[in-house]
């Protein structure tokens, strides 16, 4: 009988796994990597083969479809015993494994002093290690991924030929003798004498600052007695920093993790949890002005010898890149940074992978980078054809429909430099090779005619012999929230700080009834002037100048200068429909945030304010012909006095009211039971409890992200599937 199964299945100990299991029944056969599957041939009963292969599988393996056929005979097969035979090419499509985070089992040899792998930091098993950092083509083999440059060592080898080990046919099994190995260098390039990890701790001690090569990618490292200055070399004023810390009792002491919090931080993707911060000198200093911390667990085997080796409890661990570049990935591109002391290995790395950032809310995740350890990741796809979908501006993650599946690549960045660019270019190349996506049909872009993904998307375009479809940036947020719910219509609220609408004006604030054809605006907040375009999205002041103008009053604390600049620009000015600026013009009237030296500061900032706030439900939304009039609003912001927490509470809720007024309005029209939420602002989990409150008395439920990031990372997901929507 033959068994082909799809799903995870390479380079997890699958057929390690499978061979173990032939063994306990005494069926004969073998098992085979065949591309985009395992095949299995097997004597015996199927059934009862696949019932102990379903409950003995290993913990990253994933089983999505099983296909069962005739192949050799038994006779054929009995005289085979049971083997693991060569791997084949096949067809591509196969479901990537993710790298996850060193395992119990290989922790404990790593710090046994008996054992012949302790402190070597390439301790792995199926379980555990990198994967897709590594990984070139499938199927998932040795010579595959970089570690072919180490070959195994007679000992190493013994383990992968024996069933009874848990390293049975691992592929990238490796000891001191194999290698990788570590290796220090002073900010010169030179390499320093000496255990690597001693070296590096006395330096990190001492207040220096270290870059750390992990799997996929590079770390600024440094002590947390040591955040001042490393604020001043890295020009990071105020932009937080994640902290890496050793263990849950340390996550205790400095923040105050949820049950679903300690999960995420717990589990094997290890990414970086918002979790709420305790309040102190340290933690203020690491996220200044917030009232939340990022914060992970090591996940690497440096990352827990590391910790052997210090006497502290954390470290600030944040991506190695110059400002609005990709994470460095080469010895000599770490060097330009300026460290002290740089901790390297000498495996390549195949696919840069940042760290996945998520949130928790009422027991759900919130993926706002996914990345490194949750990538790749597919989805169902309802539409026939391939499609490239190439993101935003800011946030980037590229998509690929084919074959029934959307399959996406890890963060990209926030920004579109050329070497963003080029980075996300290569992703899609790389995705493209692994799961055999030969023929592109479309591929979608944003409207926004200065994007640079745009310009990218229409340059691939002629390459690929490929339609290019425009698409809306709300559409996009809407349609991928729709792919993952498996819907095929829906009334969404999306709200960010900006995308382009289709009449070339800054949406971010829109009611949307979606389907994969199209869209029709149902509602939206009040336009809001930006003064000096982009400018007004840094210096807010300018758009609380703008909002007091609409209303009618004087400039407030404004120069007599600024007032005379700020007058000349109003008529001439883009607006806004962003709930993201409202937030933004919020802040800077209660003087919580005037400049935004970073993305999203002034509303992230503010979030800790509406969290605490006591909302008055006697202001009521203004909703007017399908505007929500939140300038108009504005004036309660500016006239109320008391407790700054319940000024703006009370404003943003009742502005978020208005939203779902409308989009209930909607909804109840179409008779549906739910409606979506997505967008920036919706990782705000304030915000996202005043919506769903709201919906509830109107008898409907909310449906959030949580396999595709609420923010932009999401629209490439989106861009497929109106490309493709748009081609039928």
């Amino acid at each position: 009988m033959r068994i082909v199964i799809y799903g995870i299945v390479q380079g997890v100990g699958f057929r390690p796994t499978v061979h173990r299991i032939a063994v306990k029944l005494g069926v004969h056969g073998y098992v085979q990597n065949n591309g985009s599957n395992v095949v299995i041939e097997v004597t015996g009963d199927p059934d009862v083969f696949l019932q102990e292969l379903k409950a003995s599988l290993p913990p990253l393996a994933r089983m999505d479809r099983v296909e069962i056929g005739t192949g050799r005979t038994d006779e054929e097969l009995e005289r085979m015993g049971f083997v693991i035979v060569q791997s084949q090419s096949g067809s591509k499509g196969v479901a990537i494994p993710t790298d996850t985070a060193v395992c119990e089992n290989c922790a404990r040899e790593m710090f046994d002093p008996k054992d012949r792998r302790y402190l070597f930091p390439f301790t792995n098993c199926t379980d555990c290690g990198a994967r897709f950092t590594i990984i070139e083509d499938l199927p998932y083999d040795r010579d595959k991924t970089t570690m072919r440059e180490f070959p195994m060592c007679d000992d190493c080898r013994r383990e992968y030929l024996d069933p009874s080990n848990r390293r049975f046919h691992h592929q990238t099994i490796s000891c001191p003798r194999c290698g990788p190995r570590y290796y220090l260098l002073n900010k010169d390039g030179k390499e320093l004498m000496g255990e690597p990890v001693d070296g590096f701790a006395k330096v990190i001690e001492a207040g220096g600052i270290g870059i750390i090569k992990s799997w996929g990618g590079m770390h600024i490292c440094a002590s947390l007695d040591n955040l001042p200055h490393l604020r001043t070399w890295y020009h990071r004023a105020q932009k937080p920093f994640a902290i890496m810390v050793r263990d849950l009792e340390a996550v205790r002491k400095y923040a105050a993790p949820t049950v679903h919090e300690i999960e995420l931080l717990t589990s094997g993707h290890r990414p970086i949890v918002l979790v709420r911060k305790r309040d102190g000198e340290t933690t203020d200093l690491i996220s200044p002005g917030l009232g939340n911390i990022g914060i992970f667990l090591p996940y690497t085997e440096m990352q827990r010898i590391l910790f052997k080796r210090l006497k502290v409890d954390a470290l600030i661990m944040t991506s190695a890149n110059v400002p609005g570049e990709p994470m460095v990935l080469r010895d000599e591109e770490a060097l330009t940074l300026g460290a002290d002391v740089y901790l390297m290995h000498d495996r390549a790395i195949i696919n840069r992978c940042d760290d996945s950032v998520v949130r928790s809310h009422n027991g759900h995740i919130s993926y706002i980078r996914r990345s490194r350890g949750s990538v790749p990741f597919d989805l169902p796809f309802p539409l026939k054809g391939s499609a490239i979908g190439l993101g935003a501006q800011e946030n980037i993650a590229g998509s690929l429909a084919f074959n029934g599946r959307l399959h996406c690549t890890q963060y990209i960045g926030d920004s579109a430099s050329a070497g963003v660019l080029e980075f996300l270019r290569s992703a899609l190349e790389h995705l493209r090779t692994m799961i055999g996506a030969e023929r592109i049909d479309a591929i979608g872009i944003d409207l926004h005619p200065a994007y640079s993904t745009r310009r990218l998307g229409m340059q691939m375009a002629k390459e690929l012999d490929a339609n290019v479809v425009e698409v809306q940036h709300h559409w996009a947020h809407a349609l991928a929230l729709m792919l993952e719910r498996k819907r095929s219509e829906m009334v969404v609220i999306a709200i960010d700080g900006t995308g382009y609408g289709t009449d070339g004006k800054a949406w971010g604030g829109e009611v949307l009834d979606s389907t994969f054809d199209g869209f029709e605006r149902v509602g939206h907040l009040q336009e809001l002037p930006l003064l000096g375009g982009e400018k007004a999205v840094h210096d807010v002041r300018r758009l609380v100048y703008a909002a007091r103008k609409v209303l009618g009053r004087e400039g407030g604390y404004f120069t007599e200068e600024e007032r005379t600049l700020f007058d000349k620009m109003m008529p001439k000015s883009t607006s806004s429909t962003g709930l993201g600026r409202v937030l933004d013009a919020t802040a800077c009237a209660l003087d919580i945030c005037q400049y935004r030296s970073y993305d999203g500061e002034p509303a992230m900032k503010l979030e800790r304010w509406l969290e605490e706030g006591r909302v008055d439900r006697r202001f009521a939304p203004i909703v007017q012909e399908g505007v929500v009039r939140s300038v108009d609003m504005f004036s309660y912001v500016l006239d109320q006095k008391g407790k700054k927490q319940d000024i703006a509470a009370t404003y943003v809720n009742s502005v978020v009211r208005g939203l779902v007024q409308m989009a209930a309005e909607r909804a109840r029209e179409k008779g549906a039971e739910d409606i979506g939420l997505t967008g920036g602002v919706s990782y705000n989990s304030t915000i996202v409890r005043w919506v769903e409150e709201a919906a509830r008395e109107n008898g409907l439920t909310v449906l959030l992200p949580e396999e595709l990031p609420n923010g932009d990372g999401c629209i490439s997901a989106g861009q497929c599937l109106a490309a493709l929507a748009t081609l039928r």
